[in-house]
C-alpha cells in the first residue's frame, strides 16, 4: 500500500501537503507529530474516512476510492478515535459485527467460531454477555479490537487508540498492537501522540510536521535528538532502554 502526493485543503489552507510514503508490510507504524501537523487526516484519508483534494492511495494496485466498500472492509479494518455506538450491544454482539463483510448479519458456524477466537484471544470470555456500555474504558477498547480481529483483515488501522486510557491499559493496548503483528500477521497502522509508545512497539515511525512528513524511517533513524527536536519544537534527550530508544522532553 502506498500513498503517492495526497493533499487536503480546509479554507484554502493545506493541512496535508503533498505527503508520500510506503507502508510497510507486516509491519508496525506509527504516525507521530504535534497536535495539527496532518497525521489524523492523513489516517482518514487512507481509510477513505476524508476525501483528499489531490493525490493517490495506492491499496493493491487500484486506488482505494474504486475499491467497493465490502470488498475492502475483507482486507482493511480501522477503529477510530470515537467509537461510540448508540445501541444496547453485548460484547459478543459487538464483536460479530467484524463478520458483516462476510456474512451480512447472518452469522454462520465459520462466523461463531471466528468470533468466539477473537473474544478469547483477547481474553474477553468472562464479559462476552456483558454490555458494552457497562465495561471499563481498557475492557471496552479491548472489545473493539476484538471486533477488528474477527474482521481478519490483512492491514488494520488504529486512530489514537491509547487515548483516555490509563498507563496500565494502554501499555496492554500497545502489547496487543504488537502481537497483530507478530502472531497474526497483520499490517498496523497507528496514530500515536505519546512518542515512546511508538518508540518500543513500532517498527517504523513516520513522523508529521505543518502537514508534510518531516522524518520516516526505523525507530532508530526517527527517533533522535536533532529529528524530535526539530519536530517538536522542544528540548529531548535519548536514552536506551532495553534496545529501545527512550525520548526524555524537557
Amino acid at each position: 500500500m502506498f500513498i503517492k502526493e495526497i493533499t487536503k485543503k480546509y479554507d484554502g489552507k493545506a493541512v496535508v501537503d503533498s505527503v508520500s510514503f510506503e507502508i510497510p508490510k507486516g509491519k508496525v507504524l506509527s504516525l507521530i507529530g504535534p497536535n495539527g501537523a496532518g497525521k489524523s487526516t492523513v489516517m482518514g484519508i487512507i481509510s477513505r474516512l476524508i476525501a483528499r483534494d489531490a493525490g493517490i492511495v495506492d491499496f493493491k494496485g487500484q486506488d482505494i476510492g474504486k475499491w467497493k466498500s465490502r470488498e475492502l472492509s475483507k482486507k482493511l479494518a480501522i477503529l477510530t478515535q470515537s467509537n461510540h455506538i448508540q445501541m444496547k450491544l453485548t460484547v459478543s454482539e459487538l464483536v460479530a459485527f467484524g463478520r458483516f463483510p462476510y456474512s451480512g448479519g447472518r452469522l454462520t458456524k465459520e462466523d461463531e467460531k471466528i468470533v468466539d477466537q477473537a473474544i478469547a484471544y483477547m481474553e474477553l470470555e468472562e464479559f462476552r454477555d456483558r454490555f458494552i456500555d457497562e465495561l471499563s474504558g481498557g475492557q471496552r477498547q479491548r472489545a473493539y479490537i476484538a471486533m477488528v480481529i474477527a474482521q481478519d483483515t490483512e492491514y488494520i488501522l488504529l486512530d489514537e487508540p491509547t487515548n483516555n486510557l490509563d498507563i496500565y491499559h494502554a501499555t496492554n493496548m500497545m502489547k496487543t498492537v504488537r502481537k497483530l503483528c507478530d502472531e497474526l500477521g497483520k499490517t498496523v497502522v497507528l496514530v500515536l501522540h505519546e512518542i515512546n509508545y511508538a518508540a518500543f512497539y513500532s517498527d517504523y515511525i513516520c513522523a508529521f510536521a505543518d502537514g508534510k512528513i518531516a522524518r520516516f524511517g526505523t525507530v532508530e533513524e526517527v527517533m533522535t535528538r536533532e529529528n524530535l527536536s526539530e519536530i517538536y519544537q522542544v528540548d529531548f534527550e535519548i536514552q536506551m532502554v532495553k534496545g529501545k530508544p527512550l525520548a526524555i522532553y524537557y
